[in-house]
């Protein structure tokens, strides 16, 4: 399963620095608007102590984490939708993502460029969700268009997907995303046909800067005013201090703590926006241990036991007959796989089982 979270904002907010410190892979990070054209990909682990625990109980030659993908793309800017700086091929490059990491800048310093002349984290917010949402309306417009023809043809589904459109229209005319919609579970798969930028789940990744003025340790207006807005469109988001976590990212593991108290950084923003991000995919994680290797899977939350053995080898889940199941925290606790039995915890489950975060599983073909 490979999922993407496109990394966007506007130019010079340090999404190409987050990404540096992400990956661990040199991309360009110049201090100038479009250094970015190309979006760079890279594969990034999620942190998951209890990977490391499982593999020490089974001895295991090899560990493997889940991972997944972040993209980074060339800053946005406003007049994307109709082409301004190159923002037609760059919208393009958000629309083959699954989710959205939206950066914003939360520190002044004069010696690096705000594209807009002066930092307003709303205002940057602003301009970005509109060149996404006006972009959406040109799809969707241009979508009812070409459906009207199918309906004439009397094409049902396309009366379907006619009404999703009609009812999402209205929304982002007012200027707000198409995520706040409130569709059916029918109408939400219909909806995904016209791939809308503004349906994609997004996160708030605010960057600041050791040294600089940053505006949550300020808390002036400039931070209520942001703080107001996530509160009112029910936004997640994570603070991250882009430039230190680059800084260390070519670090050794065992200095990078030394390192952290002397800049005064020592929470991991970057854990946590992988974290995050996995949840903001609605990815949970299962576990397969042994002698050779102890493996993180990452699945959809909701996925049922065939469904996990898919990701593992496609006859998991096409001769799937059963799967031997126990929680990561009760096979360390029981010490062994036949103290888990003897104690109930090492269960059998069927087709059905919906497969829990944390599940330790060996599948039956």
């Amino acid at each position: 399963m490979s999922l993407s979270i496109g990394i966007v904002g506007l130019p010079n907010v340090g999404k190409s620095t987050l990404f540096n410190a992400l990956t661990e892979k040199s991309v360009p990070a110049e201090n100038f608007p479009f250094c970015t054209i190309d979006p760079s990909v890279g594969v990034v682990v999620v942190p998951d102590e209890r990977l490391d625990k499982l593999a020490t109980f089974s001895h295991s030659a090899k560990t493997i984490p889940a991972a997944i993908e972040f993209v980074d793309i060339a800053g946005l800017v406003k007049g994307a939708h109709d082409g301004e700086g190159l923002g037609n091929q760059f919208l393009a490059h958000i629309r083959e993502v699954d989710a959205i990491a939206h950066v914003v800048r939360i520190f002044d310093d004069e010696d690096v460029i705000h594209v807009n002349g002066g930092v307003s984290p709303r205002d940057d917010i602003e301009i970005i969700n509109l060149e996404l949402i006006m972009a959406d309306l040109q799809t969707t417009a241009k979508r009812l268009s070409n459906l009207e023809r199918d309906i004439r043809g009397n094409n049902k589904e396309a009366q379907k997907e006619y009404d999703v459109c009609k009812k999402i229209m209205p929304v982002l005319e007012s200027g707000r995303m198409a995520q706040t919609v409130n569709l059916t579970q029918e109408e939400s798969v219909l909806a995904k046909h016209l791939n809308l930028l503004t349906i994609k789940p997004m996160l708030y990744v605010l960057n600041k800067k050791t040294g600089a003025l940053n505006l949550d340790d300020e808390n002036g207006q400039r931070w209520k005013e942001l703080i107001n807005l996530f509160e009112s469109i029910k936004a997640s988001f994570v603070v991250v201090d882009a430039g230190i976590e680059s800084d260390l990212s070519s670090v050794s593991r065992d200095d990078r703590k030394q390192f952290r108290q002397e800049f005064g950084v020592l929470d991991d923003g970057v854990n946590t926006l992988i974290q995050k991000g996995f949840e903001l995919l609605n990815l949970i994680t299962f576990f397969t241990t042994g002698d050779d290797e102890t493996r993180g899977w990452q699945i959809h939350e909701g996925s049922t036991a065939p469904q996990a053995g898919a990701a593992v080898h496609s006859d998991f889940e096409e001769k799937f007959i059963r799967a031997e199941v126990i929680g990561w925290d009760d096979l360390l606790s029981a010490g062994s796989r036949s103290i888990a039995r003897e104690k109930g915890l090492l269960r059998t489950e069927g087709k059905e089982y919906l497969v829990k975060d944390g599940d330790v599983i060996e599948f039956k073909i």
